[in-house]
C-alpha cells in the first residue's frame, strides 16, 4: 500500500514529536521534584490576566492543536484513509471499541461516586506518543499498520473532542454561543464564495474562540469547527487547507504539545503517592488504558470483520491489531486534558495524572515489546 506525501509528513512529524514529548515530560517531572520545585511549579501557576499560564496553554494554545486535528480529519475524509467506506470501516469500528470498553471499565469501578466524571479519561489515544513508539520498530512495520494506528488515533481524538463538548460543559451562555455560531456561519459563507485568503478565517477564528471561551463550551472546540470552514478546494499544495495544515505541523509537534506536556506534568510527587493508586479512580484509569483499550479495539475489530462490516488488510494479522490496541492505551495528552476538565480537586487531578503516566508507560512498553516479537516472528518466516 502506497503512502501519500501528506501522510508521510504527518507520520514523520508525529514520530519526532512523540520522542520530544517523552523527553520534556521526564525533564518536567525532574524539575517538579528537584530543589527548584517551588519556583518551577509557581511559575506555571503565575496569574496572567486572570488565568494561570497553564490555563492559557490549555484553553488557548491547545486550540491550535485541535485546529490541526480538524484539518487532518478533513483531509482523511476527503482524500485519505477515511475517504472510502472500505478503508474507513476498520479503524472507525476499532476506535469505537477503544473508547467504549475503557469507559465501561472505569464506570464499573466509579459509577455513583464523586469520580465518575472521569469516564472520558481512558478513552483517549495520544497520536504523537503512539506513532513515536511504533516508529522505533523501524521499516519492518507494515504500511497498513501505520495507517490503521494513525486513522484510529485521529478518530479517537474526534471522539474525545465530542466527549469534551457534550459531557464536560457545565453551564452555557447561549448569547455567546450564538455569536460564536454566527461567526462560524459567516466564515462558511466566505468558504462557499470561494474566498481562499486565510486571513479572514484566522481573524474570525480568534474572535469565535473568544466568544466560545465565554460560552461555557470548551474553547478548544473552536479549533475543530474552524478547520471545516477553511477552504479545502482540491486538497492540493496550493489549497488554503493544505497550506495551513503544512504550516502548523511543526509548531504543534515541536512547541505546543511539548509546552502542554511541560505545564501539565509539573507534578510534585509526595512520599505517599502510591496510596492514590488504590483509589477506584486511578485503578479505573490504569485498567481502562492498559486493558480496556487493546480489549475494545481487538474485540470490536474482530466482530466488525465477522459480521462483514469491514475487512482485515492482507498484510495485517490479528496480532498486529492487538499490538496497535496496546499502543492505543497511551492516553497522555488527551487523557490529561480531560482530567483537568473532569475534576476540580487538586489531589484527585494529581493522582489521575500519575495514573495516566503509569498507564501510558505500561501501554507503550507492552505494545513495543509485543509488536517487536510479532514483527520479528513475521520476518523470520
Amino acid at each position: 500500500m502506497k503512502l501519500t506525501k501528506t501522510f508521510k509528513v504527518f507520520f514523520e512529524n508525529e514520530k519526532s514529536g512523540g520522542l520530544l514529548l517523552l523527553f520534556v515530560t521526564i525533564l518536567s517531572l525532574w524539575f517538579a521534584n528537584s530543589a527548584f520545585q517551588f519556583e518551577y511549579i509557581s511559575f506555571w501557576e503565575t496569574d496572567f490576566n486572570g488565568h494561570s499560564i497553564t490555563h492559557w496553554i490549555n484553553d488557548g494554545l491547545m486550540t491550535i492543536f485541535f485546529l490541526l486535528i480538524g484539518l487532518e480529519l478533513e483531509r482523511e475524509i476527503y482524500h485519505g484513509e477515511l475517504s472510502s467506506v472500505k478503508n474507513a470501516a476498520l479503524p472507525i469500528i476499532a476506535a469505537f471499541g477503544g473508547m467504549l470498553v475503557p469507559a465501561g471499565i472505569f464506570l464499573a469501578l466509579n459509577f455513583g461516586t464523586a469520580t465518575q466524571n472521569g469516564a472520558g479519561i481512558p478513552m483517549a489515544t495520544d497520536i504523537a506518543f503512539a506513532i513515536g513508539i511504533l516508529s522505533l520498530l523501524g521499516k519492518k512495520v507494515p504500511t497498513s499498520l501505520k495507517i490503521f494506528l494513525t486513522a484510529l488515533a485521529v478518530i479517537d481524538d474526534l471522539g474525545a473532542i465530542i466527549v469534551i463538548a457534550v459531557f464536560y460543559t457545565t453551564s452555557i451562555s447561549f448569547i455567546n454561543l450564538a455569536i460564536a455560531g454566527g461567526i462560524w456561519g459567516l466564515l462558511f459563507i466566505l468558504n462557499r464564495m470561494k474566498i481562499h485568503n486565510l486571513i479572514p478565517y484566522l481573524i474570525g477564528g480568534v474572535v469565535m474562540w473568544y466568544f466560545m471561551l465565554n460560552s461555557g463550551v470548551h474553547a478548544t472546540i473552536t479549533g475543530v469547527i474552524l478547520a471545516f470552514v477553511i477552504p479545502f478546494g482540491d486538497g492540493g499544495e496550493k489549497s488554503s487547507s493544505y497550506i495551513l495544515q503544512h504550516f502548523l505541523h511543526k509548531p504543534v509537534a515541536f512547541f505546543i504539545l511539548p509546552l502542554f506536556a511541560i505545564a501539565n506534568t509539573c507534578i510534585a510527587i509526595e512520599s505517599n503517592w502510591h496510596e492514590g493508586l488504590g483509589h477506584a479512580n486511578t485503578i479505573g484509569i490504569i485498567l481502562g488504558l492498559v486493558v480496556g483499550k487493546p480489549l475494545g479495539i481487538i474485540l470490536f475489530s474482530f466482530l466488525g470483520v465477522l459480521v462483514g462490516l469491514c475487512s482485515l488488510p492482507d498484510d495485517l494479522k490479528w496480532s498486529h491489531i492487538l499490538g496497535a490496541g496496546m499502543l492505543g492505551g497511551i492516553g497522555f495528552t488527551m487523557s490529561i486534558f480531560i482530567t483537568i476538565l473532569a475534576f476540580h480537586d487538586p489531589e484527585v487531578i494529581t493522582f489521575s495524572k500519575i495514573a495516566i503516566l503509569i498507564a501510558s508507560m505500561l501501554a507503550g512498553l507492552f505494545g513495543f515489546i509485543f509488536l517487536k516479537y510479532v514483527l520479528k516472528k513475521r520476518i523470520s518466516k
